[in-house]
């Protein structure tokens, strides 16, 4: 309900009581008349002094014109008479039924009304007594009664006369008012908004909201005025407001003011001031509704800061940015997109993007579009022509553009130049396949060139042999060991032309990848391979079954394994094969406790041609083969020793390979 029904209400409550207290005096003026009457028979007929019958005859006759319902009744609230009025309000007629005003009393006013009529006898008079009662049909009416008692000649009461009055209206709309307004400070109480009602800027009431907001109790609150806790920063001052409300100019406004907190700190409040106005119109109060929105205001300002910051950045980066309609046609581009494209700004916009800027494969554009017809953003690829003609090939994010109804009015293009890095990709296809050319021509020269060196190899080696055969009774022993030794240098160069051969097909292609017991492996290294009798190779735990090309697998093991087992000059020798399983990786360890290896040594053995000491049997190509293989299935190798206490080895193959044929 608003204030205008209110007001409406109260102007009606008040006509009530004006016709209210217009009927009293009927009743007192009507009273006087009575008694006047009353002495008028006492004196005239002595003989009726206890006719009470007769006595009421004659007060019919003085009340006849009482508009509102009158009624006679004796000692203990039986009817002796009633007006008209009476009788069409209460449903009743004395006359044809016995009738008792106790019996219609509502009963929560039974012992009210006992009280009442206790004090009408002690007193004489009753005035605005009040009750709730029961009507002949059923309905229930709020009733006002003022009586007072009928005496006969000796002064003893025998009756009582009164005037009913119906107030049924009027309670109604008392108890509705009550109703709302009880409602009305629920809702003020719980809202949570903070709500002030204040008069000449002082206030009167204020609410919880209001006194968590700010900390003061409304008991303090009603020894302040505004302008000790708060302060304008948007929109006309308090007095400026109160002035237009007093002078009738406007009856709502909105200000945004600062309100300083009891403890410290202060909150951005919106605040929205009405005016309370009297049935004449007059300002009677204002009421302020205050909503914190210190938060918002914060966002506000943030949001206006990113703006400015992202506008800054935009329009400064490195980066094209172009924003077209649904009609290809250009809205906004910044200062980089000029730069791009060798276009100035004015030269841009209102013009179709790919008519412009000359786009070469149109047919990816087109599709774009589509893309963000149906709202989806991409990535693509333009190659254009810029203000000069020169090829430039940009890399386009694009998204679309909505309004603030979420209609499609465009999309959005971040550009960047991709040319230098394009022409760099070519240049890098073209020297792949060189590369993959040279490889397949340095693989089949080695091929060749082992097949070439091994013969005569073996030439030298037979006729070595056949020379130390035939001649073993002529040569001396020093002949004789001059053929071992050419004997063992052919053999060490066969070993360094094999280990060439492995290490310049370590990075072929063609691999073989399948399911690989590494405990096999290792029992044919074991097999193939020297071992002194002092060393033993062991596999503490049974070795996982990886995907690989077993021929790898098996190099890569035979070269760490026969070095182990070869540098051990303990009594008894160890060497230990060893793995664990990590996430991605699979990594194994070749533990041995031989002559160790200084750390300065520790990088350089997986160079090619690096070996240690001045071993004979030593290539310097089997470590690098190891290193070659392992990178291959994107692992790491690494080594953990000093001198005379052992050598680790360790690596790692990943148990899921992306560039097995890279």
């Amino acid at each position: 309900m608003d204030n205008k029904e209110v007001q409406l209400l109260k102007r009606a409550l008040e006509r009530q009581k004006r016709a209210r207290q217009q009927a009293e005096k009927i009743l007192e003026q009507k009273s006087t008349e009575l008694y006047e009457t009353t002495q008028q028979l006492k004196e005239a007929n002595g003989t009726l002094e206890n006719l009470l019958s007769e006595k009421v005859s004659e007060l019919d006759n003085v009340f006849v014109n009482i508009i509102d319902p009158y009624v006679v009744m004796d000692m203990y609230a039986n009817v002796i008479n009633m007006n008209t009025s009476a009788k069409e309000f209460l449903g009743y007629d004395n006359t044809k039924e016995k009738v008792n005003l106790t019996n219609l009393v509502h009963q929560d006013y039974l012992k009210y009304t006992a009280e009442s009529f206790k004090y009408l006898i002690e007193i004489g008079t009753l005035k605005n007594y009040r009750a709730k009662i029961s009507v002949k049909n059923g309905d229930e009416k709020w009733i006002e009664i003022n009586a007072s008692l009928i005496f006969n000649t000796k002064r003893e009461p025998i009756g009582a006369q009164g005037i009913i009055r119906d107030i049924t209206q009027e309670m109604e709309i008392k108890e509705l008012l009550e109703q709302q307004r009880k409602q009305l400070d629920i809702i003020v109480d719980s809202s949570p908004l903070g709500i002030v009602l204040s008069v000449e800027g002082k206030i009167i009431k204020s609410n919880r909201t209001f006194t968590e907001l700010l900390g003061y109790t409304e008991a303090e609150f009603k020894t302040m005025k505004f302008e000790e806790f708060s302060k304008v920063i948007e929109g006309p001052t308090a007095n400026e407001i109160v002035m237009q409300m007093s002078e009738g100019k406007i009856d709502k406004d909105i200000v945004i003011k600062r309100y300083y907190k009891k403890q410290g700190g202060c909150l951005i409040g919106k605040t929205s001031v009405s005016a309370v106005r009297d049935y004449k119109g007059n300002l009677k109060y204002v009421l302020a509704m205050v909503e914190d929105i210190t938060r918002e205001r914060e966002a506000e300002e943030r949001l206006i800061y990113e703006r400015e910051k992202y506008a800054s950045i935009i329009a400064n980066m490195n980066l094209g940015l172009v924003e077209v309609d649904t009609e290809d046609i250009i809205q906004f581009v910044n200062q980089s997109f000029c730069s791009m494209s060798g276009f100035q700004e004015d030269e841009l916009l209102g013009k179709k993007g790919s008519d412009v800027l000359r786009v070469q494969n149109k047919n990816v554009l087109d599709k774009e579009n589509e893309k963000r017809a149906e709202g989806e953003s991409d990535s693509y690829e333009l190659e254009v022509l810029d203000k000069s003609g020169k090829i430039k090939h940009w890399l386009v994010s694009g998204a679309p553009r909505y309004d603030g109804n979420k209609k499609l009015i465009g999309s959005v293009g971040i550009h960047l130049d991709i040319t230098t890095q394009k022409l760099l990709e070519l240049q890098k296809e073209l020297l792949v396949k060189e590369l993959e050319q040279s490889n397949k021509g340095l693989q089949e020269y080695a091929h060749i060139v082992s097949h070439d060196l091994k013969s005569p190899l073996r030439s030298i080696s037979a006729l070595a042999t056949w020379i130390q055969d035939d001649y073993k009774d002529v040569l001396d022993e020093a002949g004789q060991e001059n053929l071992t030794l050419m004997q063992d240098k052919v053999a060490s160069m066969d070993k360094l032309i094999q280990g060439i051969l492995e290490y310049s097909t370590a990075n072929d292609s063609a691999l073989d990848n399948s399911s690989v017991d590494l405990n096999e492996v290792v029992e044919k290294i074991k097999e193939s391979i020297f071992i002194p009798e002092h060393v033993a190779l062991v596999v503490p735990k049974p070795l996982p079954t990886i995907i690989a090309d077993s021929t790898k697998m098996h190099q890569l093991f035979q070269n760490i394994l026969s070095n182990a087992v070869v540098h051990i000059e303990k009594e008894k020798g160890l060497v230990e094969v060893l793995f664990v399983e990590n996430k991605t990786h699979w990594q194994f360890s070749i533990k041995d406790n031989g002559v160790g290896i200084p750390k300065e040594y520790h990088k350089k053995i997986f160079e090619i041609f690096q070996s240690i000491g001045a071993n004979e049997r030593s290539t310097g190509i089997g470590l690098s083969i190891v290193k070659k293989i392992i990178d291959r299935y994107e692992g790491e190798v690494w080594v953990e020793s000093e001198k005379d206490m052992g050598t680790e080895f360790h690596f790692t193959i990943k148990k899921e390979p992306t560039n097995l044929n890279s």
